[in-house]
């Protein structure tokens, strides 16, 4: 389904509407298009820093925030790719640390379309190479790039000779492109793996495990598994990493969520696996509080939305969509949210999602679900979706908007003031994020 990316910058914009000829929804996935765009660019993805590269179903952009964390703590530099955007479509791609510049961009959006004009390259194709372009004029000492879709046949795979690779939470999610069970999709994401070239991974089932281990095997990639080669645990407020290096002993993430003590592990593990960029132990300390990835059980604090709201109100934003997000959620807010405060879930679903595996996900909640739409997208339909809320067992409602959500819970009397978690898709949550006034740089 298109990306419908807008910019407020006129010659951006003209690029973007180029771009968004390119439905997404009609990939084949394969890295045939992406070598031919690629080639006719001159190979940028041969010119790059030592490249991170991280896939997984969930968390995988998580790990990238704190890789990114890190590496400037360190006092150094990083390109960074991953999607989608949630507000800007500059979003997508850092540049040695700073959101790609509107005239770049443009240019660059310009420079790819016209040399893949017949090669029928899809919206993330392009963008990859847009990326892989820009990375490649710039000097930095580092790249981080987030898998879009899978791993083995997604367009960042192209990279041939990364520094490393990791692979996050694993777990069911386009299972039209990647397969039907956990083990196939496993498998798609384990093909990022290379020749020689070190793969970290978390800890998984072992039917999932065998999968993985045997595609790294195929790959000749070197496997280092949390529980293997490098363990870690969050204990007693801290988290707690050891590897063959030695031990370290780091602050929690400030990142919410129990679940981001692992990617944070994993991305410090990833760190400490490779020898192209060196990040001592104090900048590993550093990138726990310095992490933000917005979207993820992010707290609004002030703002348009947030300011709807009676005074004292929470209102977070999550852009969790399949069933292993809604875990997350589920145990975040049973774990945040005291027992005599109102909560309230504002949820869209695109409906290409399993909303009753993500719902019933989220476990027994005391929360009441108000169902809206996704603008711009397709989706399940609001009061289809409470319906399927409702067999769940939870109290719900459609409404047309967020804000109509909102203005229904702001009106509402309660001796203390409510939750809100806003969730469901990032394209809702980036809706969120903008219309709330809040800024991603």
């Amino acid at each position: 389904m298109p990306d419908h990316a807008m910019s407020t910058d006129p010659a951006v914009q003209a690029q973007l509407d180029r771009l968004s000829l390119l439905s997404p929804g009609a990939d084949i996935l394969g890295l045939d298009r992406i070598a031919r765009l690629c080639a006719r660019l001159g190979n940028p993805e041969r010119r790059l820093p030592p490249v991170l590269h991280v896939a997984g179903t969930n968390g995988k952009g998580s790990t990238c925030a704190y890789l990114r964390a890190a590496i400037e703590a360190a006092g150094m530099s990083a390109h960074v790719f991953t999607s989608p955007h949630l507000v800007r479509f500059n979003e997508r791609i850092r540049v040695a640390g700073n959101l790609i510049e509107d005239r770049a961009l443009a240019s660059l959006l310009g420079e790819v379309l016209d040399a893949g004009g017949d090669i029928g390259a899809s919206f993330f194709e392009v963008t990859t190479a847009v990326a892989l372009l820009a990375f490649s004029r710039t000097p930095a000492d580092a790249c981080i790039v987030e898998v879009g879709l899978g791993g083995r046949l997604d367009a960042t795979n192209i990279i041939a000779a990364p520094a490393i690779c990791g692979i996050a939470q694993l777990g069911l999610d386009h299972q039209s492109f990647l397969g039907d069970t956990i083990e196939a999709i496993a498998g798609e994401k384990a093909g990022i793996a290379k020749a020689g070239v070190p793969i970290v991974t978390l800890h998984y089932p072992a039917t999932v495990a065998n999968r993985v281990g045997e595609v790294i095997a195929a790959a000749g990639a070197t496997w280092h598994v949390k529980g293997g080669s490098w363990d870690a645990a969050a204990y007693q407020g801290r988290l707690h990493y050891r590897d063959t290096q030695g031990k370290l002993d780091l602050p929690l993430p400030g990142l919410a969520g129990e679940h981001q003590a692992m990617n944070a592990a994993l991305a410090v593990a990833m760190l400490r696996h490779q020898s192209a960029v060196d990040v001592p132990p104090a900048a590993l300390r550093a990138a726990m509080g310095w992490a933000d990835w917005p979207a993820r059980l992010q707290h609004l604090r002030d703002g348009e939305l947030v300011g709807m709201l009676p005074p004292g109100s929470d209102l977070w934003v999550d852009g969790g969509h399949n069933p292993s997000a809604g875990r997350v959620i589920g145990d975040f807010l049973r774990g945040a949210v005291a027992p005599d405060r109102p909560l309230h879930i504002v949820m869209g679903l695109l409906e290409n999602k399993d909303a009753g595996g993500f719902l019933a996900a989220m476990g027994r909640l005391p929360a009441r679900f108000h169902m809206v739409p996704v603008p711009g997208h397709a989706h399940h339909d609001p009061a289809t979706l409470a319906e399927i809320a409702r067999l769940a067992g939870f109290t719900a409602a459609p409404a047309a908007t967020v804000e109509g959500a909102l203005a229904m819970i702001a009106a509402e009397q309660s001796v203390t003031p409510p939750v809100v978690l806003v969730g469901g898709s990032l394209y809702l949550a980036g809706r969120v994020l903008d219309a709330n006034g809040t800024v991603i740089d």
